[in-house]
C-alpha cells in the first residue's frame, strides 16, 4: 500500500507558540477564577437567552441537538474517535503520526484529572442541570478532551494534503467543533463559562504541546517498531 504523499509537516517551533498561548491563556483563567474576577461574567453566561424557568429558550429539537453535540466530547465518543484515527492511521502505515496521537490522547486523560483534583471546583447550581454531570468543574473535562482529540486527529491527519487550503480548514474545523462542544455544556448548565474557556485552552494547549515534543519520541518509537518486522 503506498502511503500518502505529503509536503507539509507540523513546525514544532510554531507548535509549541500556539501552546504557550493557550496555556497563558489558562494560567490567566486560573487566576481570574480564583481571585473572583470571574463570578459577573460567569452568572451572565449561565443565565444569556433563558426564560423564566431558567431553561433555555429555543424549541426541544435545539436542546436534541445540543445533547448530541456535548456528547460529541463525552468520554466514549472522544476516545472511540481517538482509536478509529490511530488505526486508520496504521493502516495507512504512519506508525509516528499514530504513536503520537495515542500518547497525546492518553497522557491527556492524567492530565486533566490532575487539573480537576488541584482545583476542585463545585458546578454551577444557579440554573437546572439539563443533563447528569459529576465531579469537579474546573476545567471542564468535555472541552479539555474534545479539543485534546480533535485538535490531535486534525494535526495528524492534514499534513496528508499538499493543499494549504485543505490543511487550513481540517485544523479550523477542528478548533470549531472542539470549541461548539465547550459551549454546549454552559447551555446545558452544568459548567460556568470560565471552566469551559479554560477547560478548552488546556486541552488546545496539551494538543500544540504534545505535537512539538512527543514528535520526535513517537518517531523513534515508529522507525523501532519498523526496524522489527
Amino acid at each position: 500500500m503506498t502511503r500518502p504523499s505529503r509536503t507539509f509537516r507540523i513546525d514544532p517551533r510554531k507548535a509549541l507558540m500556539a501552546a504557550a498561548l493557550c496555556w497563558a491563556g489558562f494560567a490567566a483563567m486560573v487566576w481570574a477564577v480564583e481571585t473572583g474576577h470571574t463570578t459577573t461574567i460567569d452568572e451572565a453566561g449561565l443565565l444569556f437567552w433563558r426564560g423564566p424557568d431558567l431553561h433555555p429558550a429555543g424549541p426541544s429539537k435545539l436542546l436534541e441537538a445540543v445533547r448530541d453535540t456535548t456528547a460529541l466530547g463525552g468520554t466514549l465518543l472522544r476516545n472511540l474517535f481517538a482509536l478509529m484515527a490511530v488505526v486508520a492511521l496504521l493502516f495507512l502505515r504512519l506508525r509516528r503520526e499514530a504513536l503520537l496521537l495515542a500518547a497525546s490522547v492518553l497522557l491527556a486523560l492524567l492530565v486533566n484529572s490532575g487539573l480537576k483534583l488541584v482545583f476542585g471546583r463545585d458546578r454551577p447550581e444557579i440554573v437546572p442541570h439539563l443533563m447528569e454531570a459529576g465531579g469537579n468543574s474546573f476545567p471542564s473535562g468535555h472541552s479539555f478532551g474534545a479539543a485534546v482529540v480533535y485538535i490531535s486527529i486534525a494535526l495528524a491527519f492534514a499534513p496528508m494534503s499538499q493543499r494549504q487550503s485543505v490543511r487550513v480548514t481540517i485544523i479550523a474545523t477542528a478548533l470549531a467543533a472542539s470549541i461548539l462542544i465547550a459551549w454546549s455544556r454552559v447551555w446545558l448548565g452544568v459548567h460556568w463559562p470560565s471552566d469551559v474557556i479554560a477547560g478548552w485552552l488546556g486541552g488546545a494547549g496539551w494538543a500544540f504541546l504534545s505535537a512539538a515534543l512527543l514528535d520526535r519520541p513517537a518517531r523513534a518509537a515508529a522507525q523501532a517498531t519498523e526496524a522489527t518486522h
